[in-house]
Parts: structure tokens; sequence; C-alpha cells
């Protein structure tokens, strides 16, 4: 089994990775394979809705974004972590995420998604509910801790003192865990939840 895990911090070895790091320890002892990519130090661009990646399969713009698509579809689940900045995911993040759900025709239905959040104080829960959003529009199952998935800390490797943190970082990766085997199982012996034709409407007709 793989995860994907985005790491929405500009910073390197910071106090989001230390969260990340503490997931992948976990993940590797259940014998699931990580892989994890730093983009919030990638010069990525906002979606602008063209609708190029209808015709070409991927975005338009040949970035970082197109080279996560394979990984993404390949994955049996996705971690996305970011830094809080104004109670809101770091914005490079936030572009990597909507041209990489939008520009991707896959079907990512089971595939388990998990957000962790990290932060000085405030703006998690907002964080958590934001990053949330993109799994739940396309079918994939949120994996659960103890708590939020949040972790605290400013200045660099202060997340290792937050210990209920860093226990609610293991707990995810247990759960996580947990859910994407349960799933591989559920699939093997009933496959996919049949699907509706979708019957798009919007709030004029």
């Amino acid at each position: 089994m793989q995860v994907l895990m985005l790491n929405g911090s500009p910073r390197k070895d910071g106090n989001t990775s230390i969260a990340l790091e503490e997931m992948e320890k976990v993940f590797r002892s259940e014998g699931i394979e990580v892989t994890t990519i730093q983009v919030g130090n990638q010069a990525i661009r906002g979606c602008m809705a063209c609708g190029g990646c209808s015709r070409l399969g991927k975005c338009v713009f040949d970035d970082i974004v197109n080279e996560i698509a394979p990984l993404f579809e390949k994955a049996d689940g996705l971690v996305v972590a970011s830094p809080v900045y104004y109670a809101s995911a770091n914005a490079t993040l936030v572009a990597c995420l909507d041209r990489l759900f939008y520009s991707t025709g896959f079907d990512k239905r089971m595939k388990v998604g998990a957000s962790v959040v990290c932060a000085r104080r405030g703006g998690t829960t907002a964080t958590f509910d934001e990053l949330n959003k993109y799994f739940t529009i396309c079918g994939m199952p949120v994996a659960s801790s103890q708590y939020w998935n949040n972790i605290h800390g400013r200045e660099k490797g202060e997340a290792v003192e937050d210990a209920e943190g860093m226990q609610t970082m293991r707990t995810l990766a247990r759960n996580m865990s947990f859910l994407m085997k349960s799933i591989a199982l559920g699939k093997q012996a009933f496959g996919l939840p049949e699907r509706e034709e979708w019957a798009p409407t919007h709030f004029i007709r």
C-alpha cells in the first residue's frame, strides 16, 4: 500500500515536517510505502478554470502538479499538511490542490484522505476544515484521530514538545493505515459503491 504526503510548508524540516515524519514512522511500521513531496516552497500558480485539462488530460501549466498527479492516482491515501497563515492554509498548497483535484480525471473514491495543520496558536480548525473539503467532494473517506489533526509550534523544532499533538499524529497514521487496509479488503470482496450519473444543477435551474 502507498501513501502520498504533501508538505505545504515553505520551510524544509520545520514543524509541519515534524508532524509528517511522526506519521511516516507509523506508516512504515505498518508496511505502507510513503512518498513525501515538499510543495510549499514551489512556484505554483492557481487554477484559471480554463478547461484545458479536459482536453489534455493534465493541467495546462506543466509544473510539479502534473508530476504529483500520477503519484496521487497510484496512492491508497493522501495526507496534506499545512502551516496556518491568517486562519487558512498556505496559498501555495491551496493552488496545488485546486489544480491537482480539478485537472485529474481518475476515480478518487475510497482513497483515504487526511489533513494535518500546524500553528503557533489559533486558526487550526478553520484550516483543517478547508483542507478536508478536497476529500469530501470526490468520495474520499476522511481519516480521523483522537483530536483534530493539529500540532503546535512556532520556532523550528518546537512541535516536538507538543506531546498531545505528536500523539495525535501517531494515532492518525494508525487509524489511516487501518482504514486503507480495510477498504482494500472491502474492494476485493464487494468492489466500489455504485455510482449514479452526475446530475449537475445550479441555483438558477
